[in-house]
């Protein structure tokens, strides 16, 4: 795996810093996302509730939310060391 390739595939401790983490009883701990991706998930959640969306599609929708963010963040991370490290 090239030096760029590792920088652009994104690492658990930047997820980790852009979350913040509540502690819950039976559950542990359980990271929460900005308040901007809870909107989305809750208006998600609306429209499933309305049965204006189905749940399956829901399901899809939101799965392919997180690993957009997910890559994302990681892409946003390599990029940055690799700009630094020029």
């Amino acid at each position: 795996m090239s030096a760029l390739t590792r920088q652009l595939s994104g690492s658990r401790e930047s997820l980790q810093m852009f979350t913040r983490r509540v502690n819950v009883p039976l559950l542990g701990e359980v990271a929460v996302p900005p308040p901007d991706k809870l909107t989305y998930y809750a208006g998600i959640g609306v429209l499933t509730a309305l049965q204006v969306i189905e749940w399956p599609l829901a399901l899809v929708i939101t799965a392919g939310h997180l690993l957009a963010d997910q890559h994302l963040s990681g892409l946003a991370k390599g990029l940055g060391e690799a700009l630094e490290s020029a």
